[in-house]
């Protein structure tokens, strides 16, 4: 995907950070936009950024409540957050909330930049979404329910289904677990209904389902189907 034109919004109070990302976003093409807190971000959504970064961590505004300010203004952009390790709790409540992706700090450029990809991807797809999906090997026919790895068809049940659709139509997005269940259940549902489809599923699409290299785990948040080649 070109980067070249699309605006990105950085929201950190870290200078050091900012001057990172503004280094590494520039050289790929990207234009970046900077706001060292909430309030000032928040004037920023005024540029009208293709993507933002937000760091939960801000010095005015509590970092999920800039997120909910940032979806009421806005429903569509791909937000992907910055948290600081270990906080897994926050970054559910994120994703909850509307973020399409996170990275923990320190993060590697690559991986941060693979991440934007595959959230503009997401945007990308879900504004028009294509009536046959494909990663990899795995094509899902959306419109005649077909789902397919390499020439061989897969057989799914009702319910193995409903959770591939769900998980293609945000595909490299991080799904939470109670996103899932609210999806396919009810969110009071056990979790373990959800392990169970989730095995059963790549029982039936993985090579190797001790492995999986489409039905990725989030530890401790949720799924993430692999993006689109």
């Amino acid at each position: 995907m070109n980067a070249s034109a699309i605006k990105v919004l950085v929201i950190d109070d870290e200078p050091p950070i900012r001057k990172l990302l503004r280094m590494g976003l520039t050289t790929q093409g990207y234009d970046i936009i900077e706001a060292s807190n909430g309030k000032l971000a928040l004037e920023k959504l005024a540029e009208d950024p293709a993507l933002i970064i937000l760091d939960l961590g801000l010095p005015d505004i509590q970092g999920h409540d800039l997120l909910q300010m940032i979806r009421a203004r806005n429903d569509s952009v791909p937000i992907v957050v910055l948290s600081s390790r270990g906080d897994e709790a926050g970054k559910v409540q994120a994703l909850d909330l509307g973020a399409d992706d996170y990275l923990t700090k320190p993060f590697g450029m690559d991986e941060l930049l693979a991440r934007l990809r595959a959230a503009l991807r997401h945007q990308l797809q879900v504004h028009g979404e294509r009536p046959v999906f494909k990663t990899g090997d795995l094509s899902v026919d959306l419109v005649r329910r077909i789902v397919k790895v390499g020439e061989r068809e897969v057989k799914l049940s009702p319910k193995e289904y409903d959770l591939l659709r769900v998980l293609v139509q945000h595909a490299g997005k991080v799904l939470t677990h109670r996103f899932l269940l609210r999806e396919l259940w009810d969110e009071l549902t056990d979790a373990q209904y959800l392990r169970v489809y989730v095995r059963q599923l790549r029982q039936k699409i993985e090579l190797d389902p001790e492995r999986p290299h489409f039905v990725l785990t989030e530890t401790g948040i949720g799924y993430r189907l692999r993006a689109p080649d």
